[in-house]
């Protein structure tokens, strides 16, 4: 069973593993084709103003922009489960899991990156800037990434998954094949947005810590602070509607 998550716009920075290559990313066989989205990106920054990525970024501070215009390729990384900050981020803490939760997120844990595309949480990223819903020249990234990872996705994600991700990043990859269990998340009658992100980070961890291998063990798992209100089914999909205490 894997477990899909959206990224974080928000990003620690520095880093101190090795920069942009093959040996950083799963499916290194596919390694070509994050590398073209990459030269794209790349030609991006070289050849833009500072004003000019300061809208493509969604930045204000010219100092910020600098910064994210100077190229990756030399760039430390770190596992990108580290790299990104943010609600969801926060509501993990991956840092104070003990090591076989950790081990657990590194090997089952998806992210997808705006620019780098489908990544394993232990994949090794550099510090970039990239606004969800920013357009590149001539390509569409999200029609990209699914053209060419899905197949390999589906395979490596075997029979279950548990889709923690925000909606926009089905355009990444759509499960498919695989049984799936989606979220929705209510509080005083309301969808919630940013306690959605908050309680996805939570499942993560609660998921982590108990080591879950398949949607069985999961349902039987008690969530502090989530109930299960209301579980509706189509197809493949299992929407878990939970209110929040």
């Amino acid at each position: 069973m894997k477990i899909l998550l959206a990224p974080a716009e928000t990003k620690n920075q520095g880093g101190e593993e090795k920069s942009f290559c093959k040996d950083n990313f799963f499916l290194p066989e596919l390694f070509e084709k994050r590398e073209e989205i990459f030269n794209i990106y790349e030609e991006l920054l070289s050849s833009s103003s500072i004003e000019e990525l300061s809208k493509w970024f969604g930045l204000k501070k010219l100092d910020e922009v600098e910064k994210y215009k100077q190229s990756l390729i030399e760039k430390p990384t770190m596992k990108a489960i580290n790299r990104y900050n943010g609600v969801a981020f926060d509501a993990l803490d991956y840092n104070s899991l003990d090591k076989k939760s950790q081990n657990y997120v590194d090997e089952n844990v998806l992210l997808f990156s705006n620019l780098f595309g489908p990544l394993k949480a232990n994949d090794l990223i550099p510090d970039y800037k990239y606004k969800q819903g920013a357009k590149l020249p001539d390509v569409n990234v999200e029609k990209f990434y699914m053209d060419n990872f899905s197949v390999a996705l589906d395979d490596f994600v075997g029979e279950e998954v548990i889709d923690l991700r925000a909606g926009f990043y089905e355009k990444f990859y759509k499960v498919k094949k695989a049984q799936c269990l989606t979220f929705k998340f209510i509080k005083d009658g309301k969808v919630v947005s940013h306690w959605a992100k908050f309680y996805r980070g939570k499942v993560l961890q609660e998921i982590a810590r108990n080591q879950i291998s398949n949607h069985s063990e999961f349902m039987d798992m008690p969530i502090p602070g989530l109930k299960l209100n209301e579980m509706q089914e189509k197809k493949n999909i299992k929407l878990l509607i939970m209110d929040i205490a």
